[in-house]
């Protein structure tokens, strides 16, 4: 088969596209012929080395490597013992994430565990469904039902939702895939939504349901807005603790990239629960998001799409930011 395959760390021009052995199936898997793939962060981060990382955290990997979660496509071949998926079923998955190796997503071909897969929505194409997965996910764990019981490597406690219904909610990086995504879900749920993002998404985010929109190249929203219940960084990072002043006592903060931050003795003092976790592969979850996905309540928006082949071309798409929804490549 055809796949991007890296064989060394290093900016976009390590990706290759190159023949790869097509992945051999496993008891308890499915093989699936690739239509669309979905970039995420974590694609980068790994393609680089994840070097924002302390060394002790950072990966050591088997080169060469094949990077990429996020899938759509046909089930062509199903491993022993599979009873509830068969060929030429229409799948999308977030294939083994926070794993990584020589079989991911940047391929012709991916092998999926069972667990990890779901029947594609009917009503959206093969690039909306792969485009989804992760960072559908991850705002569906931090903010609707965390679903798994993996322990948290970012925290000692497991991470909590918050009730958003009736609640004045803030989601910070807004237009972005996991941001465009909470946005829907915390409106979904019947809560305010203040939407923070440049000025050229507006129009977008208030088609998608937000009740305000702050353009953060004009007014920073830390110092317009107050009485928050709940803040969705989807920036994070360690400028995220600008937001703790914006929340009522009892509110909450989830930074979806919480390293760096260091505002834990402010938190306390203030009476905010900051809380993170680490999005699990779910193919239950993606079962029941693709009702959402079918009626319409949630919508996937696309940044760009390239072809497999371009996939450096992607990636360099990536690194200039101010991404509209998700970057997805095709097969």
């Amino acid at each position: 088969m055809k796949a991007v395959r890296q064989h060394e760390y290093g900016t976009p021009e390590v990706l290759r596209y190159e023949d790869a052995p097509i992945p051999k199936v496993k008891k308890g898997e499915v093989l699936v012929k690739v239509k669309a793939i979905g970039l995420n962060p974590p694609d980068w981060y790994l393609r680089d080395g994840y070097k924002m990382l302390p060394p002790e955290w950072q990966p050591i990997v088997a080169f060469p490597i094949i990077l990429g979660t996020d899938i759509s496509g046909v089930i062509v071949e199903v491993g022993e013992d599979v009873n509830q998926f068969y060929i030429g079923d229409e799948v999308y998955a977030m294939v083994r994430f926070p794993s990584y190796g020589p079989s991911q997503a940047y391929a012709e071909y991916v092998n999926v565990a069972v667990n990890e897969i779901a029947i594609k929505p009917k009503n959206i194409d093969f690039i909306q469904a792969a485009a989804a997965p992760m960072s559908l996910l991850t705002a569906w764990q931090f903010m609707i039902d965390l679903g798994h019981n993996e322990p948290n490597p970012l925290q000692p406690n497991k991470h909590e939702p918050v009730s958003l219904s009736g609640k004045r909610i803030l989601v910070n990086g807004a237009g972005g895939g996991v941001g465009h995504f909470a946005v829907q879900l915390a409106k979904w749920k019947g809560a305010y939504v203040i939407a923070v993002a440049s000025g050229k998404q507006e129009k977008l985010l208030r088609e998608l349901g937000a009740d305000e929109f702050i353009d953060y190249t004009k007014d920073a929203a830390e110092n317009i807005v107050s009485d928050i219940d709940l803040v969705v960084d989807s920036v994070g990072g360690s400028t995220t603790g600008r937001f703790l002043k914006t929340l009522k006592k009892g509110g909450a903060l989830f930074p979806i990239f919480p390293l760096g931050f260091s505002g834990a003795d402010e938190a306390e003092k203030l009476g905010v629960t900051v809380s993170a976790t680490q999005v699990r592969s779910s193919g239950s979850q993606l079962s029941e998001l693709a009702d959402l996905l079918d009626n319409g309540t949630i919508k996937v928006v696309i940044d760009s799409v390239f072809p497999l082949a371009e996939a450096r071309k992607a990636h360099e798409r990536a690194a200039k930011g101010h991404i509209q929804g998700k970057i997805a490549l095709t097969v």
